[in-house]
């Protein structure tokens, strides 16, 4: 099974959005190809966001509770421990855990965010990959 990072924004293109760049990520995840790791802090990040405004307004369009989103991510995901901070410091704050388990494992971390996006040479030479989907 392969480990992969998702950070918020592809979580909700997932289970909120349910955009069809992400079909090949979610099979995989629900037939076992990719193994999610996250942690306790992604999962409070991901309750945040899921009450933004905008979001709120597609989940809810959408007939998901903030709740159903987050069994998804529970069902699917396997927590581990948060990762210590990588040797690369990302502008975004909030993107910096993401980052850093996806260099403690050497994985996949999936992003749509500019920040994370600017530092993929520098995350690749710690083994860690920086894509946009699995497409």
């Amino acid at each position: 099974m392969t480990p992969i990072i998702l950070d918020t924004n592809i979580v909700l293109d997932l289970f909120v959005y349910s955009d069809p760049r992400q079909a090949t990520l979610d099979k995989a995840l629900r037939t076992g190809g990719m193994q999610w790791l996250t942690t306790p802090a992604m999962r409070d990040e991901l309750t945040r966001v899921l009450d933004y405004p905008q979001v709120a307004k597609r989940r809810l369009a959408s007939g998901q509770s903030a709740d159903a989103v987050l069994a998804q991510m529970d069902s699917l995901a396997k927590f581990v421990a948060h990762a210590p901070k990588a040797p690369y410091t990302c502008k975004d704050p909030d993107d910096q855990i993401f980052i850093d388990l996806a260099c403690e494992h050497k994985c996949v971390l999936l992003s749509k965010d500019k920040a994370v996006l600017a530092m993929r040479s520098r995350l690749a030479r710690l083994g860690a990959t920086v894509a946009t989907s699995m497409a």
